[in-house]
Order: structure tokens, then sequence, then C-alpha cells
């Protein structure tokens, strides 16, 4: 069992309650006294007026004591005796817990009390003029930048790579990327946009031949039978190198080269199959699998996160990044709207409620147990006397009351008495 904290504050609430427990019994102490001095007047023959001042002062030690009983009853036992029905607050505790809970429950967590209240505030109304102020989206921009660079924070770069990389490799693993590359290949050849990179190759070709020259001509020397003069494979050599080049020129500078033509066939036929042909889409497929299972392409999947984390981070941090001017643009330019169309302030103003309905309807249990739990878990004489330094003061003005009270009812009653006797 747990209880309140019991502050200092309390501590002098308790002291008021205090001083007016005394004040109160001070009172009842003083018509007591006053009692027993009218009655020895009357019985002395001092006048009727010591039967007016008698009655009185008896009817205000009754009201008097029968008001102490009853606020003494409600955090104790009187003079400590087990008397029924007193102490009700320790022993009823979580009675009256059950009972608050159920309360709010049925009178504030009731989807209708929430939408009348909501559609009362015009959610959307109020939210757009906040919006729309500069200083109010300035906040809730940085707000947001801080929140968005505490999560990034938190999050483990480890975890989140492996997240990413599974997901893009399993995305990319359920999809079958033939079809669609040999239809964007299609398009390419179809629009000409290939050409330029055969004009490359071919650009790049020539200019390695004539750089490498050497190399090619020993290279098809050494590939020569050996009994063959070495003039000869010399001679071969040179010859088959200045025909290569001569090709390779010719295709770079040739646009109609026959050997280009045969390329932009084979690519066209290549689209074809790519989309259409069994055995190709397995081998692609097959070369998609080895490519993403290989640890480079791994690690670049899984390297994507850190450049992300780390460019929104810097963009959060900057005041002037277009990230941060962007947002505020946006709340600002949503705020205005907001504040001027009714149809988008109907729709903001629907959501609030559906929402709110749904939360309070959804989770009213769970709501009032928290308070019925909470208050089963103080403990009964902490919880009683918090309550009683809080209300205190006010019920003993009750047992003050019930003094006077009881006194004027006292002595009405000895009058009309005294009077239709007499």
């Amino acid at each position: 069992m747990v209880g309140f904290s019991y502050t200092a504050a309390d501590e002098e609430k308790s002291r008021g309650v205090r001083r007016m427990k005394a004040l109160a019994t001070s009172l009842l102490l003083l018509v007591a006294v006053v009692y027993a001095l009218a009655t020895w007047a009357r019985n002395s023959g001092a006048g009727a007026w010591a039967g007016y001042v008698a009655a009185a002062a008896e009817a205000g030690m009754v009201g008097a004591l029968a008001d102490w009983f009853a606020v003494t009853a409600l955090f104790r036992h009187p003079l400590g005796l087990p008397i029924p029905h007193t102490a009700i607050i320790p022993k009823k505790k979580d009675q009256l817990g059950t009972s608050l809970g159920t309360f709010v429950g049925e009178n504030f967590l009731s989807a209708d009390v929430v939408r009348g209240r909501l559609s009362a505030l015009g959610v959307g109304r109020r939210l757009g003029a906040w919006l729309a102020e500069p200083a109010h989206a300035d906040r809730v921009v940085a707000e947001l930048s801080t929140a968005l660079r505490g999560a990034l924070t938190v999050l483990r770069d480890s975890d989140v790579q492996a997240v990413v990389g599974e997901a893009i490799t399993r995305r990319a693993e359920a999809v079958e990327i033939a079809p669609p590359l040999g239809k964007t290949l299609e398009k390419v050849v179809d629009d000409g946009a290939h050409r330029r990179a055969v004009d490359l190759i071919c650009s790049r070709a020539h200019d390695w031949l004539v750089t490498h020259g050497g190399a090619v001509m020993d290279a098809v020397q050494g590939g020569a039978p050996g009994w063959t003069p070495r003039f000869v494979d010399k001679r071969i050599g040179e010859r088959v190198y200045k025909e290569l080049l001569r090709f390779v020129t010719e295709m770079r500078d040739m646009p109609g080269h026959p050997a280009r033509g045969a390329i932009d066939r084979f690519l066209a036929d290549f689209a074809v199959e790519l989309q259409s042909d069994t055995d190709t889409r397995v081998r692609v497929e097959r070369l998609k699998s080895d490519l993403l299972a290989r640890p480079e392409v791994q690690d670049v999947i899984a390297s994507a996160w850190s450049s992300v984390r780390s460019l929104i981070i810097a963009a959060a941090e900057d005041d002037h990044s277009q990230l941060r001017l962007r947002a505020r643009a946006s709340l600002i330019s949503l705020g205005r709207r907001l504040s001027s169309d009714a149809r988008l302030q109907a729709k903001v103003d629907g959501w609030a409620e559906d929402a709110a309905a749904y939360l309070v309807t959804t989770y009213r249990a769970e709501i009032t147990s928290l308070i019925t739990d909470t208050v089963a878990s103080w403990d009964a004489t902490q919880t009683s006397r918090k309550i009683e330094a809080n209300i205190g003061r006010d019920l003993q003005f009750i047992r003050i009351n019930g003094t006077v009270v009881g006194a004027l009812a006292g002595l009405l009653i000895y009058t009309v008495s005294h009077g239709l006797g007499g």
C-alpha cells in the first residue's frame, strides 16, 4: 500500500484545521458554561430570561455535539469507539474510488459528451488561427526538430541498418526485375538514348587502342603458333591492330555503321527476351540474387541509412535548412487555410471528435481503472489525513454553525412552547 506524499503545505493546512477545531471546541465549552450558569440562575429565581438562555445553550450543545460526531465519523471512530458507520473514509476508501471512477466514466468519458465539448471548441478554427502565427509555426518546427533529433539519436545505427537492409533485400527479391528492365531497355532503344553510350564506348575504345597499340600487337603475336616465323607474326599483329583500330574508328565516326545497327538489333531483341523469354528471366533473377548476396552490395544498402540520418540531423539542427523552412511555410499555409476554410475546419473537427470518441469508448475501462486502482493503492490512514488536511477547516465551520443554529433553534422552540403554554 502506498500513500499520498504528505507535504509541508499539507502540514500547514493541518495546523489551520487544528486551530479551527480548537475554536469549535471552545464554542462548545462556552455554551456548556452558559447552560450551567443559566440553569443555576433559573433555579435560583433569577427570572424568565434564564430559561430562555438555558434552552438556547442546551440546544447549542446538542447541535455542536451532533456535528462534532458527524465530522469526526468521516475520518475516525469518535472517542476511539468502534461505532457502526464511523471512520467512513478509511473504511470506504476503495468503494469511493470505484464510485469516483464510475462517475467519471459515465459523465466525462462519454462519446456524446466528448463530441459535444469538442464541437463547441471549434478545434479546426482554433488550430488554424494558432498555426497561422509565424511564432507558433516556428515553435512547432523547433519542437518537431528536437523530437526528430532525439529519436534519431536514440536509435542504434546497427539495428536500423539491419532493418533497412533486410527490407530492401526482401523487397528486391520479391519483385521480378527482368520485365521492368526489358520495358525500360525497349523504351531506351526506341528513343535512341543508348547511342550516346555507344558513342562513349567507341571513343574510349579508340583512345585505348591508340595508347596501347603495342600491347595489342604483342598479344596477337603471343598467340601465334610456335612454328611460324617471327616477322610473319609481327606482320599479322600489325595487320590485326590496324584493322581493329580502323573498325573502331569507323564505328566512332559513322552513325550509320553496320555494327551500330547490329547493336541496336541486339538490344531490341534482348529487351523482348527480358519480358517474354523464361530462360532469360530466370538467369536475370539468379544474377540479381547473386548480386544482393554479395557483402559489398549489403554494405552499400546498410550505409544508406547513415547517409540519410546525417542529412536529416544536419537539416533539423540548421534553422535555415530547406527542411525547416519548408516545414515552417507548410504549417503557416495550413494554419491560414484552416482559419478561413469552413469545409476543412469541419473535416478537422470531425477527425478530432472521431479520434476522441474512439479513445474514450475503447479505453474508458482502462482510464477509470486508473482512478480506482490508484485510490485502492493509497494507505487508508494517510489518505484520511490528507483529505482532512485539505477540507477539515471547512468541516469545523459545520461544527460552529451547528452550535449557533442549534442555539437559535432551541431558543425558538422554547419561546413557542413557553408562549403556547403560558
